[in-house]
């Protein structure tokens, strides 16, 4: 079978990867064709575009790219009319992909959707697109089932592939404290472990703060979880002279390690909390405090961390474009470490969020059922 898969960011990257190891497990003869990143490119060779070439984030800069996306739509759409593929596998990245998933439609091409774009939190219209030209959805948070039940459109709950990739990272690697510390030259402080995500602008506007309140915490060191694709120039010019460090490639050795997070929002709060690592999330954008709010106002839902939004209440703080300030970082990082009833609290509710994401294999169940619908 010939498959089109398209992924646009860094957490599509290493889902579409996992997916196209069970794909060709199931199926020998698979032939891959993807927009992607460097773990895809592991099972298919070099992506049509790399991810590095399409996160644009926040209004500001989608619009000042708008001419760069109509490029990559139309380069996509003339792709897959040479490819022609047996099925189109479209991860997240909803902008984008749902264009693409009218256009697949109309020429015949099975259109599945692995990770439902966020459209129970804003852009609820889109249900319409999705009811129309896309033919299986494959859902990764347990609420999404209510939410599409709603607009009687069936889809397929098939587990969260972070869930998967945290345990075979527990089966398989033999990491413990003293390794971990010893082979990064770090110190025997305890780690407060800084996720400032995967894109520059989100960097940049989350990170200086975390590394300024370091200062407040001499009895810990503070360790950057850096992203592959960016320059660790960018991080370098962020810490400074400060005694903050960055390790590659290596997230979840760090979490393993972690006594506590500062995560920005998206996919690393989801796997901090898996860790069971206590964790503050914050967000800020560069569009500003009026375009926030505007923003804000917009979004269907209370929260905006995974942790959060899978409980149903406030399991871990958010801290949000104003109140994402040094005060209450520090006042919320202390009652992390210091208060020993808070820190069970928020492991409770970690708890309770595994019970909720329950069912494991989440890549192997979809890549299965893909193979079964097209394969008839």
């Amino acid at each position: 079978m010939k498959y089109y898969i398209i992924a646009g960011e860094a957490s599509g990257d290493l889902h579409g990867a996992n997916l196209m190891k069970e794909l060709l497990k199931i199926d020998k003869n698979a032939e891959f064709r993807f927009w992607g990143g460097d773990l895809m490119s592991k099972y298919g060779g070099e992506p049509v575009k790399h991810i590095n070439e399409l996160a644009f984030m926040g209004i500001i800069k989608v619009i000042a790219n708008i001419r760069t996306i109509a490029k990559n739509i139309n380069l996509c759409k003339n792709d897959i009319k040479r490819y022609n593929p047996n099925t189109i596998i479209l991860i997240d990245y909803a902008g984008f992909n749902l264009k693409i998933a009218k256009f697949a439609k109309v020429k015949g091409i099975f259109v599945n959707y692995y990770i439902s774009p966020k459209i129970w939190a804003w852009k609820t219209n889109r249900i319409k697109i999705i009811k129309k030209y896309v033919d299986k959805m494959y859902s990764i948070l347990p609420f999404e089932n209510d939410f599409y039940s709603k607009y009687n459109y069936k889809i397929e709950y098939v587990g969260n592939p972070i869930n998967d990739a945290i345990q075979e990272y527990k089966e398989t690697q033999n990491n413990n404290n003293e390794n971990f510390l010893r082979s990064n030259n770090l110190t025997n402080k305890p780690i407060i472990a800084l996720l400032a995500g995967s894109r520059v602008q989100e960097i940049e506007q989350t990170l200086p703060l975390m590394v300024q309140i370091s200062n407040n915490f001499p009895d810990y060191q503070f360790i950057i979880a850096g992203a592959p694709s960016i320059k660790k120039e960018l991080y370098n010019n962020i810490i400074q002279n400060k005694n903050v460090k960055i390790v590659y490639n290596q997230t979840y050795n760090l979490l393993q390690n972690s006594k506590a997070a500062i995560v920005t929002s998206g996919t690393a709060t989801l796997e901090t909390a898996l860790f069971k690592i206590p964790q503050i999330v914050c967000y800020k954008t560069i569009a500003g405090d009026t375009l926030y709010k505007i923003g804000r106002a917009l979004v269907k839902t209370k929260w905006i961390s995974l942790v959060n939004l899978i409980l149903n209440y406030e399991a871990v703080k958010e801290l949000l474009q104003t109140d994402f300030n040094e005060k209450n970082i520090v006042t919320e990082l202390n009652k992390i470490l210091n208060n020993k009833e808070y820190r069970h609290k928020i492991i409770e509710s970690y708890n309770k969020l595994q019970e909720l994401i329950g069912t494991n294999k989440a890549s192997k169940k979809t890549a299965q059922s893909i193979y079964n619908t097209i394969s008839k």
